[in-house]
């Protein structure tokens, strides 16, 4: 028996795309300890996807965009399961079609179509699925680590997150009036995903992030995914409406002696010394 006890315990995950997403780690996880992951996509081209990698997995397709789907989707999973013990939200998405823009520039209908496919759409998942959740069940969701940074290139995909941040402390606080179901936001620092990849000017700021972390090797994706099925399972029962950072130490390294080095020749070589 594993130490995170979810033998046959069934979870629904949000947000797997291909093997390098979180949500596919996290997914991987669960399994390989014995849970049922129950996945959601947003269309069938997602779907197919998904059965690529979990070929047994039961598949349902939902927009959160929409919360009418939301809600039938919690229909059907009543019906069929009556009960899940957790729930991966996975979700992010910010409109990049016009290139990186100074954040003063955001658009007011980009910004919105972030904020609720990013972080409102957990609100409403919560909601809908509030009776077929376990009552000391666990939802977790994927936050990042620099909310309170002005990392340029995440433009105002920062400030969604840190609405996200906010909305799990909410979160678990309303749901204690009637159940111990916790809320827990997983704050990585730099990966490597698809997802991330569509960022502009992302892999530079990542290869530049894994001299910042105290093992000089950057955060894998893979570990993420460890530390989210802890989350989820019974073994971190005592960790409720928490921003849990996984960064590799980076966090702590900002002064890093090789980074001050090759900051200061930079510096001397742009001024012609």
């Amino acid at each position: 028996m594993s130490y995170l006890n979810i033998e046959n315990k069934k979870f629904l995950i949000f947000g797997v795309a291909n093997k390098r997403s979180v949500a596919y780690h996290i997914a991987k996880t669960l399994e390989e300890n014995g849970a049922v992951a129950i996945h959601s996509v947003q269309n069938e081209k997602n779907a197919e996807a998904v059965l690529k990698l979990f070929p047994k997995a039961e598949t349902h397709i939902c927009d959160v965009e929409n919360e009418g789907q939301i809600y039938d989707m919690a229909a059907i999973l009543k019906e069929k399961h009556g009960e899940i013990q957790g729930i991966v939200h996975s979700l992010a998405y910010a409109n990049y079609s016009e290139g990186l823009k100074p954040f003063y520039e955001t658009k007011k209908k980009d910004f919105l179509q972030a904020m609720d496919i990013s972080c409102f759409s957990l609100i409403s998942i919560a909601n809908a699925m509030r009776d077929i959740i376990n009552k000391d069940g666990s939802v977790i969701t994927i936050s990042i680590s620099a909310t309170n940074m002005a990392v340029e290139n995440y433009g105002y995909m920062a400030p969604v997150k840190a609405a996200l941040d906010s909305s799990v402390c909410f979160l678990a606080k309303s749901f204690s009036k009637f159940s111990n179901i916790r809320f827990n936001a997983v704050a990585a620092s730099l990966l490597k995903t698809s997802a991330s990849a569509g960022i502009p000017g992302y892999l530079d700021y990542y290869d530049f992030a894994e001299k910042f972390t105290l093992r000089k090797k950057n955060l894998m994706t893979e570990e993420v995914g460890t530390l989210g099925a802890f989350l989820l399972s019974p073994a971190s029962s005592g960790i409720n409406a928490q921003r849990i950072v996984i960064d590799a130490g980076m966090g702590v390294n900002f002064f890093d002696n090789e980074v001050i080095k090759l900051a200061t020749i930079g510096s001397k070589y742009a001024n012609g010394q």
